[in-house]
């Protein structure tokens, strides 16, 4: 492989996961920085992500949390799949809010990894926690370079 930084394979990883990620952007979600095994992504709450309570849905809350989670356990160029996750809401999240999911690996051992991963709002308050167990598979994120 190139002798690159691993700061900058995350970063390569995540403009390749980018480029096909139809969903994140359909949901207004931003990739603010990613490194080794994290990330962190934001997205503002807007009338199509509430449910019938005018809150945002708890959907959409996982949504953002999971894919913070996806892009940092596949920032070492293995692509790398949930195996299970799970959320606990906090408190309710209001439309206008803007949420940033911070992802950060927990372990990371052969093909298995742990990951927790904190929403907040802008304000600094915790509005779910959720954990994502992954499982890395065949293939790569982007084609590395050999050396000579």
């Amino acid at each position: 492989m190139t002798n690159i930084s691993p700061a900058e394979r995350a970063r390569q990883c995540a403009d390749a996961m980018w480029q096909n990620d139809a969903a994140s952007k359909y949901l207004g979600i931003e990739v603010l920085s990613v490194g080794p095994g994290t990330a962190s992504l934001q997205m503002r709450i807007e009338n199509q992500h509430l449910n019938g309570h005018g809150l945002c849905h708890g959907g959409f809350i996982f949504t953002l949390a999971d894919s913070a989670f996806a892009y940092a356990c596949n920032s070492y160029n293995q692509v790398t799949v949930a195996q299970q996750a799970a959320i606990s809401f906090i408190s309710p999240v209001q439309p206008g809010d803007l949420l940033t999911a911070t992802a950060r690996e927990v372990n990371r051992s052969g093909r298995s990894g742990i990951y927790d991963i904190k929403v907040i709002r802008t304000d600094g308050h915790v509005v779910a926690e959720f954990r994502g167990c992954s499982r890395s598979v065949r293939g790569t994120n982007y084609d590395e370079l050999k050396d000579d």
